[in-house]
């Protein structure tokens, strides 16, 4: 008796890359029908390939949803998201420390649609029923926080909202599903920025929503395709490809932030470091409830120096790579000015933060070059 295996003219471990800008169909009645195939088919190629379909289902496995949707960023995800539900007339609730393009949508394109933005405390918990109001439609959280790592009680939250009727989405991109399962918390959509860990190798923008509701999953992907919100085949296969080493990057990369932190912490000219695993950050007994990884992302508060300071940390460092990206192999250090960070709404400080990201290097180069950084931080600060 034959097999399956035996009939194949050719097997292969790499998925394959089909691209297509336009679908055929065998009979008119099929072309007439197209929609029909819809959300899971294909009916033009702005509805994605077979492989654009198989990365969406593996990311959906991972996240432990029913669904998923790609889009061409990490900020597409979040735009499309609130773009498929949210209408001229609702209240929208948005974290403070969301990611900035998603805050700038809110303030500059929504609100001019009649949308009634308003931002809240970024560590809330179940007390943000009080901020809920009649015409509340979607809640937007990010935990922890871009840039100053503030920490949600996301199941609480989750909670409210469903009692309430109000949907709720998170960026979930920092801990990944490795260490956060959002949609197993009562979160609606959880967004991951696919640019960062999935991909993981700094070279493809992507986002990801993932869900349960098949309601939900038609609307978005119907919302994709009007935005025009598709993902190019060969970068599906690029994070297909990054998703493969996904687990042993992110162990490793959360061991190695972990103690890079932990030294940093100690050190007379850190002020502070924004890092939820480490035990003295405001958000600690959450994170430790709830997330199972480290992340590689956290930020310093140095102690306060003139901005020669901050030149000379910054262009002493020999492993970190300047960039305000993350979540690739090689390691990145961003600077947000004093400035931007007193502007905030709840703002965590009025000084510069100097955000790190931790990669595959070896963890003792990185600590050697953080600690003769902070030697020219210092003379900086203390020459006349």
């Amino acid at each position: 008796m034959s097999t399956n295996k035996e009939h194949q003219p050719f097997g292969s471990l790499s998925p394959a890359v089909m691209r297509a800008s336009t679908v055929v169909f065998n009979s008119l009645e099929d072309f007439v029908q197209r929609k029909q195939r819809q959300p899971d088919g294909f009916s033009y190629g702005v509805t994605g390939t077979p492989t654009a379909r198989l990365l969406e289902q593996r990311i959906a496995a991972l996240e432990g949803g029913r669904h998923c949707v790609i889009t061409p960023s990490g900020a597409a995800a979040l735009m499309t998201t609130v773009m498929g539900f949210v209408r001229g007339g609702d209240h929208l609730l948005m974290s403070a420390a969301c990611y900035g393009s998603l805050k700038t949508f809110g303030e500059k394109w929504l609100a001019r649609m009649g949308v009634e933005l308003e931002l809240y405390q970024p560590s809330i918990g179940a007390e943000i029923e009080s901020l809920i109001k009649s015409n509340t439609r979607m809640i937007c959280m990010e935990a922890p926080g871009t840039v100053t790592m503030e920490m949600q009680d996301i199941p609480a939250i989750a909670k409210v909202a469903k009692q309430r009727g109000v949907l709720t989405m998170l960026d979930n991109t920092w801990a990944s599903p490795l260490g956060f399962k959002p949609l197993e918390h009562g979160v609606d959509f959880s967004i991951e920025a696919a640019t960062k860990f999935f991909s993981g190798h700094s070279d493809v923008l992507m986002g990801s929503i993932s869900m349960n509701s098949h309601e939900h999953y038609d609307i978005l992907r119907e919302t994709q395709s009007i935005l025009g919100q598709q993902v190019s085949p060969d970068d599906c296969f690029l994070v297909l490809r990054g998703m493969e080493t996904l687990q042993l990057r992110v162990q490793a990369q959360s061991e190695s932030t972990l103690k890079v932190a932990r030294h940093l912490s100690q050190h007379p000219l850190v002020d502070r470091v924004l890092y939820p695993p480490l035990e003295s950050d405001p958000g600690h007994a959450i994170w430790k409830r709830d997330f199972s990884t480290n992340g590689c992302l956290f930020s310093l508060i140095l102690k306060p120096a003139p901005e020669r300071a901050f030149h000379a940390f910054f262009d002493t460092l020999q492993h970190f790579v300047i960039g305000a990206s993350w979540g690739g192999v090689h390691s990145l250090a961003a600077y947000y000015p004093a400035a931007l960070q007193a502007n905030r709404p709840f703002p965590a400080t009025d000084q510069p933060v100097v955000r790190m990201s931790i990669g595959l290097e070896n963890t003792e180069l990185l600590l050697a070059d953080l600690d003769q950084a902070l030697v020219a931080y210092g003379k900086a600060l203390t020459a006349n």
